[in-house]
Protein backbone atom coordinates (compact mmCIF):
# COMPACT_ATOMS: atom_id res chain seq x y z
CA UNK A 1 0.00 0.00 0.00
CA UNK A 2 2.94 2.71 0.76
CA UNK A 3 4.96 1.26 -2.38
CA UNK A 4 1.61 2.46 -4.39
CA UNK A 5 1.10 5.74 -2.72
CA UNK A 6 4.87 6.39 -3.28
CA UNK A 7 4.41 5.80 -6.65
CA UNK A 8 1.29 7.98 -7.06
CA UNK A 9 2.88 10.92 -5.55
CA UNK A 10 6.23 10.78 -8.00
CA UNK A 11 3.77 10.23 -11.18
CA UNK A 12 1.68 13.35 -9.52
CA UNK A 13 5.54 15.19 -8.96
CA UNK A 14 6.16 14.36 -12.31
CA UNK A 15 3.00 15.62 -13.98
CA UNK A 16 2.48 18.65 -15.70
CA UNK A 17 0.24 20.85 -14.36
CA UNK A 18 1.48 23.87 -13.83
CA UNK A 19 1.61 26.78 -15.60
CA UNK A 20 5.74 27.74 -17.12
CA UNK A 21 7.52 30.47 -14.52
CA UNK A 22 9.08 33.45 -16.10
CA UNK A 23 12.68 31.83 -16.32
CA UNK A 24 10.68 29.02 -18.22
CA UNK A 25 9.30 31.41 -20.72
CA UNK A 26 12.44 33.22 -21.20
CA UNK A 27 14.35 29.41 -21.96
CA UNK A 28 11.86 28.92 -24.39
CA UNK A 29 12.09 32.10 -25.96
CA UNK A 30 15.68 32.21 -26.39
CA UNK A 31 15.31 28.45 -28.39
CA UNK A 32 13.25 30.81 -30.33
CA UNK A 33 10.02 28.54 -29.24
CA UNK A 34 7.00 31.21 -28.57
CA UNK A 35 3.35 31.12 -29.69
CA UNK A 36 3.00 32.55 -33.89
CA UNK A 37 0.65 31.93 -35.99
CA UNK A 38 1.77 31.53 -39.63
CA UNK A 39 -0.78 32.71 -40.92
CA UNK A 40 -0.41 36.15 -39.49
CA UNK A 41 2.52 36.31 -41.82
CA UNK A 42 0.64 35.09 -44.84
CA UNK A 43 -2.21 37.38 -44.87
CA UNK A 44 0.02 40.40 -44.13
CA UNK A 45 2.18 39.56 -47.10
CA UNK A 46 -0.94 39.13 -49.41
CA UNK A 47 -2.10 42.21 -47.94
CA UNK A 48 0.29 44.41 -48.65
CA UNK A 49 1.64 42.50 -51.81
CA UNK A 50 -1.39 43.39 -53.60
CA UNK A 51 -1.80 46.26 -51.98
CA UNK A 52 1.80 47.85 -53.99
CA UNK A 53 0.58 46.28 -56.90
CA UNK A 54 -2.68 48.19 -56.81
CA UNK A 55 -0.30 50.84 -56.44
CA UNK A 56 2.11 50.66 -58.55
CA UNK A 57 0.42 48.10 -61.65
CA UNK A 58 -0.18 50.63 -63.34
CA UNK A 59 3.47 51.86 -63.89
CA UNK A 60 4.62 47.94 -63.96
CA UNK A 61 2.50 47.26 -67.04
CA UNK A 62 3.71 50.12 -68.85
CA UNK A 63 7.60 49.15 -67.98
CA UNK A 64 6.60 46.36 -68.96
CA UNK A 65 4.98 47.10 -72.48
CA UNK A 66 7.91 49.53 -73.08
CA UNK A 67 10.32 46.58 -72.59
CA UNK A 68 8.58 44.00 -74.53
CA UNK A 69 8.04 46.98 -77.54
CA UNK A 70 11.94 47.66 -77.27
CA UNK A 71 12.97 44.12 -77.54
CA UNK A 72 10.50 43.23 -80.71
CA UNK A 73 11.62 46.74 -82.30
CA UNK A 74 15.20 46.88 -81.14
CA UNK A 75 16.64 44.05 -80.58
CA UNK A 76 15.29 42.21 -83.98
CA UNK A 77 17.55 43.90 -86.01
CA UNK A 78 21.02 42.78 -83.83
CA UNK A 79 22.68 40.17 -84.81
CA UNK A 80 22.82 37.34 -82.12
CA UNK A 81 26.15 37.21 -80.53
CA UNK A 82 27.20 35.96 -77.35
CA UNK A 83 27.84 39.92 -76.45
CA UNK A 84 24.51 41.51 -78.14
CA UNK A 85 22.58 38.02 -75.79
CA UNK A 86 24.37 39.28 -72.99
CA UNK A 87 23.35 42.37 -73.34
CA UNK A 88 19.82 41.97 -74.05
CA UNK A 89 19.35 39.66 -70.73
CA UNK A 90 20.93 42.38 -68.43
CA UNK A 91 18.79 44.92 -69.78
CA UNK A 92 15.86 42.71 -69.29
CA UNK A 93 17.10 41.47 -65.62
CA UNK A 94 17.37 44.86 -64.67
CA UNK A 95 14.08 46.00 -65.87
CA UNK A 96 12.74 43.41 -63.45
CA UNK A 97 14.52 44.46 -61.00
CA UNK A 98 13.23 47.74 -60.87
CA UNK A 99 9.74 46.23 -60.97
CA UNK A 100 10.26 43.56 -58.35
CA UNK A 101 12.04 45.86 -55.99
CA UNK A 102 8.85 47.31 -54.78
CA UNK A 103 6.97 44.23 -53.58
CA UNK A 104 10.00 42.67 -52.00
CA UNK A 105 10.63 45.66 -50.36
CA UNK A 106 7.10 45.27 -49.01
CA UNK A 107 7.24 41.69 -48.58
CA UNK A 108 10.41 42.40 -46.37
CA UNK A 109 8.60 44.87 -44.36
CA UNK A 110 5.21 42.93 -44.13
CA UNK A 111 6.52 40.03 -43.14
CA UNK A 112 9.03 41.94 -40.11
CA UNK A 113 5.92 43.46 -38.98
CA UNK A 114 3.87 39.99 -38.47
CA UNK A 115 6.80 38.88 -36.64
CA UNK A 116 6.68 41.99 -34.04
CA UNK A 117 3.13 42.08 -33.99
CA UNK A 118 3.20 38.74 -32.85
CA UNK A 119 6.26 38.14 -30.50
CA UNK A 120 8.03 41.54 -30.69
CA UNK A 121 12.23 41.60 -31.32
CA UNK A 122 13.39 38.05 -31.34
CA UNK A 123 16.87 36.80 -32.53
CA UNK A 124 18.07 33.55 -32.07
CA UNK A 125 20.22 30.91 -34.15
CA UNK A 126 19.03 27.98 -31.77
CA UNK A 127 16.97 27.01 -34.32
CA UNK A 128 19.63 26.41 -36.81
CA UNK A 129 22.17 24.18 -35.31
CA UNK A 130 21.99 20.73 -35.93
CA UNK A 131 19.45 18.42 -33.71
CA UNK A 132 19.63 14.59 -34.81
CA UNK A 133 16.35 13.86 -32.39
CA UNK A 134 14.77 15.57 -35.62
CA UNK A 135 16.01 12.86 -37.79
CA UNK A 136 14.53 10.20 -35.52
CA UNK A 137 11.60 8.14 -37.50
CA UNK A 138 9.85 7.08 -34.95
CA UNK A 139 9.45 10.67 -33.55
CA UNK A 140 8.55 12.24 -36.69
CA UNK A 141 5.85 9.40 -37.13
CA UNK A 142 4.85 10.89 -33.85
CA UNK A 143 4.52 14.21 -35.15
CA UNK A 144 2.51 13.30 -37.95
CA UNK A 145 -0.19 11.11 -36.57
CA UNK A 146 -0.56 13.68 -33.58
CA UNK A 147 -3.57 15.92 -32.77
CA UNK A 148 -1.34 18.92 -33.81
CA UNK A 149 -1.13 17.39 -37.01
CA UNK A 150 -4.65 16.85 -37.27
CA UNK A 151 -5.45 20.24 -36.30
CA UNK A 152 -3.12 21.81 -38.87
CA UNK A 153 -4.88 19.39 -41.82
CA UNK A 154 -8.56 20.33 -40.50
CA UNK A 155 -7.27 24.08 -40.48
CA UNK A 156 -5.38 23.99 -44.18
CA UNK A 157 -8.62 22.20 -45.35
CA UNK A 158 -10.93 25.36 -44.29
CA UNK A 159 -8.55 27.73 -45.52
CA UNK A 160 -8.99 26.17 -48.62
CA UNK A 161 -12.50 25.97 -48.69
CA UNK A 162 -12.77 29.84 -47.59
CA UNK A 163 -10.63 31.26 -50.17
CA UNK A 164 -11.64 28.95 -53.21
CA UNK A 165 -15.30 29.90 -51.87
CA UNK A 166 -14.76 33.62 -51.81
CA UNK A 167 -12.29 33.36 -55.10
CA UNK A 168 -15.61 31.98 -56.86
CA UNK A 169 -18.10 34.13 -55.69
CA UNK A 170 -15.62 37.05 -57.06
CA UNK A 171 -15.41 35.49 -60.30
CA UNK A 172 -18.98 34.72 -60.47
CA UNK A 173 -20.12 38.46 -60.11
CA UNK A 174 -17.63 39.44 -62.89
CA UNK A 175 -18.52 36.48 -64.91
CA UNK A 176 -20.36 38.13 -67.52
CA UNK A 177 -17.48 41.06 -67.97
CA UNK A 178 -14.72 38.16 -68.82
CA UNK A 179 -17.01 36.95 -71.70
CA UNK A 180 -16.96 40.17 -73.20
CA UNK A 181 -13.20 40.19 -73.42
CA UNK A 182 -13.74 38.89 -76.44
CA UNK A 183 -14.05 42.11 -78.18
CA UNK A 184 -11.57 44.09 -75.64
CA UNK A 185 -7.76 44.37 -77.06
CA UNK A 186 -5.16 42.80 -75.58
CA UNK A 187 -4.37 46.29 -73.11
CA UNK A 188 -7.94 46.19 -71.58
CA UNK A 189 -8.04 42.55 -70.92
CA UNK A 190 -4.69 42.51 -69.27
CA UNK A 191 -5.79 45.27 -67.45
CA UNK A 192 -9.54 43.17 -66.01
CA UNK A 193 -7.78 40.31 -65.02
CA UNK A 194 -5.00 42.91 -62.99
CA UNK A 195 -8.27 44.23 -61.18
CA UNK A 196 -10.15 40.64 -60.72
CA UNK A 197 -6.47 39.34 -59.19
CA UNK A 198 -5.59 42.08 -57.02
CA UNK A 199 -9.50 41.73 -55.64
CA UNK A 200 -9.44 38.25 -55.38
CA UNK A 201 -6.05 38.60 -53.10
CA UNK A 202 -6.97 41.36 -50.94
CA UNK A 203 -10.16 38.97 -50.56
CA UNK A 204 -7.87 36.20 -49.83
CA UNK A 205 -5.53 38.27 -47.45
CA UNK A 206 -9.14 39.30 -44.80
CA UNK A 207 -10.33 35.88 -45.08
CA UNK A 208 -6.63 34.53 -43.93
CA UNK A 209 -6.62 37.68 -41.30
CA UNK A 210 -9.50 36.35 -39.78
CA UNK A 211 -8.83 32.55 -39.72
CA UNK A 212 -5.50 33.78 -37.89
CA UNK A 213 -7.63 34.92 -35.01
CA UNK A 214 -8.42 30.97 -34.58
CA UNK A 215 -5.05 30.16 -35.28
CA UNK A 216 -3.26 32.00 -33.16
CA UNK A 217 -5.34 31.40 -30.18
CA UNK A 218 -4.78 27.54 -30.79
CA UNK A 219 -1.28 27.98 -31.17
CA UNK A 220 -1.29 29.95 -27.64
CA UNK A 221 -3.29 27.82 -26.13
CA UNK A 222 -0.88 24.81 -27.57
CA UNK A 223 2.04 26.62 -26.56
CA UNK A 224 1.15 27.06 -22.82
CA UNK A 225 0.30 23.63 -22.45
CA UNK A 226 3.97 22.71 -24.14
CA UNK A 227 5.71 24.59 -21.81
CA UNK A 228 3.87 23.38 -18.71
CA UNK A 229 5.88 22.58 -15.56
CA UNK A 230 5.42 19.70 -13.18
CA UNK A 231 6.27 20.67 -9.46
CA UNK A 232 9.17 19.05 -9.91
CA UNK A 233 10.78 21.02 -12.32
CA UNK A 234 9.72 24.04 -10.22
CA UNK A 235 11.58 22.70 -7.31
CA UNK A 236 14.62 21.82 -9.75
CA UNK A 237 14.18 25.54 -10.88
CA UNK A 238 14.33 27.16 -7.52
CA UNK A 239 17.03 25.26 -6.70
CA UNK A 240 18.93 26.49 -9.44
CA UNK A 241 18.14 29.82 -8.86
CA UNK A 242 18.78 30.13 -5.10
CA UNK A 243 20.98 27.61 -4.98
CA UNK A 244 21.15 24.16 -3.63
CA UNK A 245 20.29 24.14 0.27
CA UNK A 246 22.95 22.52 0.82
CA UNK A 247 25.73 24.00 -0.69
CA UNK A 248 24.66 27.75 0.50
CA UNK A 249 24.61 26.20 3.97
CA UNK A 250 28.14 25.38 3.12
CA UNK A 251 29.11 28.52 1.55
CA UNK A 252 27.75 30.11 5.02
CA UNK A 253 29.55 27.81 6.71
CA UNK A 254 32.49 28.90 5.26
CA UNK A 255 31.62 32.44 5.46
CA UNK A 256 31.38 32.08 9.05
CA UNK A 257 34.51 30.32 9.53
CA UNK A 258 36.28 32.78 7.55
CA UNK A 259 35.03 35.90 9.61
CA UNK A 260 35.55 33.60 13.10
CA UNK A 261 39.11 33.64 11.83
CA UNK A 262 39.27 37.70 11.38
CA UNK A 263 37.92 38.28 14.19
CA UNK A 264 39.76 35.77 16.74
CA UNK A 265 42.97 38.19 14.71
CA UNK A 266 41.67 41.13 16.34
CA UNK A 267 41.78 39.64 20.12
CA UNK A 268 45.27 39.88 20.79
CA UNK A 269 45.09 43.74 19.89
CA UNK A 270 42.12 43.79 22.91
CA UNK A 271 42.79 45.67 26.32
CA UNK A 272 40.41 43.37 28.07
CA UNK A 273 38.02 40.93 27.67
CA UNK A 274 34.57 40.87 29.59
CA UNK A 275 33.10 37.26 30.20
CA UNK A 276 29.89 36.24 32.13
CA UNK A 277 32.49 33.87 33.02
CA UNK A 278 31.59 30.99 30.59
CA UNK A 279 29.05 31.71 27.72
CA UNK A 280 29.71 34.58 26.24
CA UNK A 281 32.83 37.10 25.87
CA UNK A 282 33.31 40.40 24.57
CA UNK A 283 36.55 41.49 23.24
CA UNK A 284 37.02 45.73 23.80
CA UNK A 285 39.79 48.10 22.90
CA UNK A 286 40.59 51.47 23.20
CA UNK A 287 42.55 53.16 20.72
CA UNK A 288 42.13 57.18 20.46
CA UNK A 289 43.65 57.62 17.09
CA UNK A 290 40.93 55.03 15.50
CA UNK A 291 38.11 56.19 17.76
CA UNK A 292 36.96 58.58 20.14
CA UNK A 293 35.59 55.98 22.46
CA UNK A 294 36.15 51.68 22.99
CA UNK A 295 34.61 49.53 20.54
CA UNK A 296 34.07 45.68 20.19
CA UNK A 297 36.53 43.55 18.42
CA UNK A 298 35.48 40.41 18.69
CA UNK A 299 32.25 38.83 20.18
CA UNK A 300 31.05 35.12 20.87
CA UNK A 301 28.88 32.78 22.93
CA UNK A 302 29.73 29.21 24.14
CA UNK A 303 32.74 27.55 21.86
CA UNK A 304 32.76 31.12 20.16
CA UNK A 305 33.29 32.35 23.72
CA UNK A 306 35.70 29.67 24.97
CA UNK A 307 37.91 30.48 21.97
CA UNK A 308 38.29 34.17 22.34
CA UNK A 309 39.01 33.38 26.03
CA UNK A 310 41.47 31.17 25.32
CA UNK A 311 43.33 33.33 22.64
CA UNK A 312 42.92 36.00 25.33
CA UNK A 313 45.09 33.94 27.61
CA UNK A 314 47.49 32.89 25.38
CA UNK A 315 48.58 36.73 24.61
CA UNK A 316 48.18 37.99 27.89
CA UNK A 317 44.79 39.90 27.29
CA UNK A 318 43.03 40.67 30.04
CA UNK A 319 39.99 38.86 31.53
CA UNK A 320 37.33 40.45 33.85
CA UNK A 321 34.11 39.19 35.40
CA UNK A 322 30.86 40.91 34.61
CA UNK A 323 27.93 38.87 33.93
CA UNK A 324 24.77 41.90 33.48
CA UNK A 325 27.72 43.63 31.40
CA UNK A 326 28.70 40.83 29.13
CA UNK A 327 25.30 40.30 28.19
CA UNK A 328 24.41 43.60 27.46
CA UNK A 329 26.96 44.35 25.25
CA UNK A 330 26.49 40.86 23.12
CA UNK A 331 23.23 41.68 22.45
CA UNK A 332 23.04 45.69 21.84
CA UNK A 333 26.37 46.24 20.39
CA UNK A 334 28.06 44.13 17.04
CA UNK A 335 31.64 43.54 15.78
CA UNK A 336 33.34 46.79 15.14
CA UNK A 337 30.62 49.39 17.10
CA UNK A 338 31.99 51.60 19.39
CA UNK A 339 30.21 51.67 22.89
CA UNK A 340 26.98 53.46 23.67
CA UNK A 341 27.07 56.24 25.78
CA UNK A 342 24.64 53.81 28.61
CA UNK A 343 27.73 51.60 28.94
CA UNK A 344 30.34 53.96 28.67
CA UNK A 345 30.50 54.40 33.06
CA UNK A 346 30.82 50.64 33.35
CA UNK A 347 33.11 49.80 30.50
CA UNK A 348 35.26 52.97 32.11
CA UNK A 349 35.47 51.18 35.23
CA UNK A 350 36.49 47.76 33.43
CA UNK A 351 39.55 49.29 31.77
CA UNK A 352 40.27 51.70 34.42
CA UNK A 353 40.60 48.18 36.58
CA UNK A 354 42.77 46.81 33.89
CA UNK A 355 45.12 49.72 33.43
CA UNK A 356 45.79 49.63 37.45
CA UNK A 357 46.52 46.03 36.95
CA UNK A 358 48.94 46.53 34.19
CA UNK A 359 50.68 49.28 36.14
CA UNK A 360 50.95 46.98 39.23
CA UNK A 361 51.86 44.78 37.38
CA UNK A 362 55.12 46.92 35.43
CA UNK A 363 55.92 48.10 38.86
Amino acid sequence: MKLKLDLQFFAGADEKTEKASPKKRQDERKKGKVAKSQDINTAFLLFFCFMILMVFGGSMKDSMTTMFRYSFTEYISWDVTVESVNQVFLETMIEMGKMLAPIMLIAMVAGLAANLTQIGFLFTTDPLKMDLKKLDPIQGAKRIFSARALVELLKSLLKIVFIGVITFFIIWIYREDMMMLAFKNAENAIGFFGEITIMMGLAAAFTLLFLSVFDYTYQKYDFEKNIRMSKKDQKDEHKNIEGDPLIKSKIKEKQRQMATRRMMSEVPQADVVITNPTHFAIAIRYDENKADAPYVVAKGVDHTALRIREVAKAHNVATVENRPLARSLYDFIEIGDIIPEQFYQAVAEVLAYVYRLEKKAGK
